[in-house]
């Protein structure tokens, strides 16, 4: 009977230090002791790294390339405005923007990223790649 109730006691006692480990671990979750972050910085050119994986690949290298490149202003057109005073909607390209909102568009030179800043009657303020533009809306 003994070692039954030694066999009960060890269990209720794991059970117990289970239960602290738990209660423990948010704890340490929240105040970020032991939290890895990494980053990685695309290199502009081979000598500034490399994939350790794929070497021979220049994939990292096309892609900082391509996230740098010139946009020519004239690919993007507006052909309306819509929606109610206080919340317009720009049609850009075939994309539709409400102020504040972003996204990317397809142009002849590839995709580019805009971000909506306002909406007027007659023009549309972007931001593309950090340089405020003015898209005046088409004729029709």
């Amino acid at each position: 009977m003994k070692i039954f109730q030694i066999k009960i006691i060890i269990a209720l006692a794991a059970m117990f230090v289970a239960l602290a480990a738990k209660a423990q671990a948010p704890a340490q979750a929240s105040t970020g002791i032991g939290t890895i972050q990494s980053v990685f910085i695309l290199p502009a050119s081979a000598a500034e790294g490399r994939d350790p994986f794929y070497p021979e690949s220049t994939r990292a290298i096309e892609a900082a390339a391509n996230q740098n490149h010139t946009v020519e202003i004239t690919a993007l057109k507006v052909p309306g405005i819509s929606g109610t005073p206080g919340h317009f909607l720009a049609i850009i390209n075939t994309h539709t923007f409400a102020v504040g909102e972003e996204g990317d568009l397809k142009t002849a030179g590839g995709s580019v990223h805009i971000r909506c800043l306002a909406i007027q009657p007659d023009a549309v303020m972007v931001e593309i790649n950090g340089q405020i533009h003015r898209l005046p809306v088409e004729a029709q």
